[in-house]
């Protein structure tokens, strides 16, 4: 995703771009991600910011509850589009890579598919990494740099028809675990959860699995586990040490590759927008790009391992951090909401 953003910011700064791509075809894969104000106001500059508000925005009421349904806090998305000046938007991981690759090609973009990329020699005046959390061009250009961490949860994901009646968009916080429900933009439900398990661990049945873990949490959680039919299971790894630098010479890394996070914010994908946004802005100038990219993602990595931590207490602890939040609830909605000012308000450099 982040190298096609890239792609699209740069042919829009007059580049000629060539895009790399191991896949035989950008497939259907994956699930949902919510585009946070600060993503779309990145794709405002890609020119896709309305398609992409064409999709579904998160309306009504929104929060974290508890494993029995009472709500821990909750909040208003009409409070956070008012604070925020835009909404977040639920999108399909699928949907948005169709729209970044169809502006990439019609902009002028060479995309060639089935292409994996060891040594090679490709004349150029940049280059950018986007391959990924593992990515070979980190290790090459930081050989030195610690590669991801495992953070000790293991996530699901899956997307199911929607069910009859009002569903509210919540994430449900139990001992060490986490369940989120989505609506998308159609009749389908976006589902996440997470839960404390040794690297690599797999269930022959991944929906018995997830129903063994969350099968007694309130409706509709058990409902949408069980109509569940193609589930992703990945370990949450992250970059706990931040690079020095996002470049080297003239070679560019950007979303995973350079910052990979925990899912905690959502933020992944709305990071990598805005990497190719300030990327293209800063192209002849690969140190202004880390200068201002660097800072910026390792504090949402850091404030997303922060979330994440608070998510996972068990016992007690748990206890306590309900009771806080839901006092801190009580105080408002703008309380919960400031927490993302720093996230939510990024505004991308000015056109050139």
């Amino acid at each position: 995703m982040g190298g096609l953003a890239a792609a699209v910011a740069l042919t829009r700064q007059g580049w000629t771009v060539t895009v790399l791509e191991r896949a035989a075809a950008l497939e259907n894969v994956g699930a949902g991600l919510a585009v946070a104000p600060n993503g779309l106001r990145a794709l405002d500059v890609l020119g896709l910011g309305e398609r992409v508000r064409a999709q579904a925005a998160l309306q009504g009421t929104a929060g974290i509850q508890r494993p029995d349904g009472r709500w821990i806090s909750r909040t208003d998305a009409s409070a956070a589009e008012t604070r925020f000046g835009l909404p977040t938007i639920v999108i399909h991981r699928a949907t948005l890579i169709q729209l970044l690759s169809e502006a990439a090609v019609s902009g002028g973009v060479t995309l060639r598919l089935n292409t994996p990329v060891e040594d090679a020699e490709v004349p150029g005046d940049l280059v950018v990494a986007a391959d990924g959390l593992h990515s070979a061009v980190r290790r090459k250009l930081f050989p030195s740099a610690p590669g991801p961490t495992y953070t000790g949860m293991t996530s699901w994901r899956f997307i199911v028809p929607r069910p009859a009646g009002e569903l509210e968009m919540s994430e449900t916080w139990g001992d060490g675990a986490v369940v989120g429900v989505v609506n998308l933009g159609d009749d389908r439900v976006y589902c996440y959860a997470t839960a404390p398990a040794p690297p690599g661990e797999r269930a022959d049945d991944e929906r018995a699995e997830l129903l063994r873990w969350f099968g007694g949490w309130h409706e509709p959680i058990p409902s949408l586990m069980s109509a569940a039919t193609e589930i992703i299971r990945t370990d949450i790894r992250c970059l706990d040490t931040p690079l020095p630098a996002f470049h080297k010479g003239r070679v560019a890394l950007l979303g995973d590759a350079a910052h990979a996070m925990t899912p905690n914010l959502g933020q992944g994908a709305c990071q990598a927008l805005e990497d190719a946004v300030v990327l293209a802005a800063h192209a002849g100038d690969l140190a202004a790009y880390s200068d201002q990219r660097a800072p910026r993602t390792a504090d949402v990595a850091a404030a997303s391992r922060r979330v994440g931590r608070l998510a996972g207490l068990r016992g007690p602890a748990a206890s306590l951090r309900n009771a806080g939040m839901a006092v801190a609830g009580k105080l408002g909605p703008n309380l919960v909401l400031r927490q993302m000012d720093p996230v939510f308000s990024w505004r991308p450099p000015p056109a050139r």
